[in-house]
């Protein structure tokens, strides 16, 4: 037991620190092994595009617009002869019909002598003639009350404003955007007006459909952006019919209905690209491709479009245009080519 801890006991505590010492040295001038197995992650997910069947249905292009009633402008009464006011034949502040007279335009025209010939002595006689006198009536275009402000005796030029005549009657007027321009297009000539708070929805006629750009209003800032501009691009307006009690500034909702299309070709508005007449629809294949065609297009709702050419039912089509003015799907698939703009951030 003596030589035991004397002798073997000092020779293994030596082998063991010598043996960690060695191994010491190695790592501190090799390094220890730091490989690991790559496990970064790659895209793997796969972005499938939505798509819906063409079918049938029936499609009311039906335009709700926001609206006010707003009294009927005055309608201008211009001089149609030039020369000097004769005689008021209507007071101010009148109710006139049409083609009521107004006041009478007397216009004197200066007219050349007559010069004869004596024919014993010769000598030439001239004969001094009266101005020649036009008398013109002016009438009122239409009726309501009249405001006169010219006065007799005064000097008046052809088409200028000598009264107005406010008709005193009322309209339903609002504005449009771009999209329900497009869709009023060959609209009829009447819509049904409901007024806040009025009597029941009632038919206006005589709708009109034009630019917002009215007499006075000022031309567009061109140093804007055109970009940020999101201004209507119409107005629309119908006559209040008589009968019906209405006040200017009262708020209302006109409706105008412009064509039905029953067993008609419709896609959602989501799959075209483009709105008016022509547009372009992604045509899936047997084999999951899309391919961009071009289709004609007829009325809308606002959610499904009428196709009038260029598709049947029962056709596969994208639901959504796949890029904006693009011509097919992106590639989410290619991790060199995955853009999460475009997938989504889908990997």
């Amino acid at each position: 037991m003596g030589v035991t801890r004397r002798y073997i006991f000092p020779i293994v505590r030596i082998l063991l620190w010598a043996l960690i010492a060695a191994t010491l040295v190695k790592i501190a001038f090799n390094g220890a092994s730091v490989e690991t197995e790559d496990n970064s992650l790659m895209p793997t997910g796969q972005v499938v595009e939505p798509t819906v069947q063409v079918t049938t249905g029936t499609v009311t292009n039906a335009v709700t617009v926001q609206a006010s009633v707003v009294a009927d402008p005055a309608v201008v009464v211009r001089a149609t002869l030039a020369g000097t006011v004769l005689k008021l034949l209507v007071a101010n502040g009148a109710a006139v019909a049409v083609d009521t007279p107004i006041l009478q335009i007397r216009q004197e025209t200066p007219q050349d002598p007559v010069v004869t010939t004596d024919p014993e002595t010769g000598e030439q006689i001239t004969t001094e003639r009266a101005p020649k006198v036009t008398v013109q009536t002016v009438t009122s275009p239409v009726a309501g009350t009249l405001s006169l402000p010219t006065l007799k005796d005064q000097v008046v030029a052809v088409g200028e404003e000598i009264g107005t005549v406010a008709p005193g009657t009322l309209s339903v007027s609002g504005t449009l955007s771009a999209d329900q321009q497009y869709r009023l297009i060959g609209a009829p000539s009447q819509a049904t007006v409901t007024l806040n708070g009025g009597p029941a929805p009632f038919d206006c006629t005589g709708l009109t459909i034009g630019a917002t750009a009215a007499s006075g209003q000022q031309p567009p800032d061109q140093s804007a952006d055109p970009s940020s501009t999101t201004s209507s691009s119409g107005t629309v307006s119908c006559a209040v019919p008589a009968g019906v009690t209405a006040f200017a500034g009262l708020g209302a909702t006109l409706a105008v209905t412009n064509g039905t299309a029953a067993d008609a070709v419709v896609v959602p508005v989501t799959a075209v690209q483009g709105t008016v007449q022509k547009g372009n629809v992604w045509v899936v294949a047997p084999d999951g491709t899309n391919a961009k065609r071009e289709v004609g297009l007829g009325l809308t709702d606002g959610e499904n479009v009428q196709i009038t050419d260029g598709l049947a039912a029962g056709d596969e089509i994208l639901q959504f245009i796949p890029v904006a003015g693009g011509t097919g799907a992106a590639d989410c698939s290619d991790p060199m080519k995955f853009d999460p703009a475009v997938c989504g951030g889908v990997g």
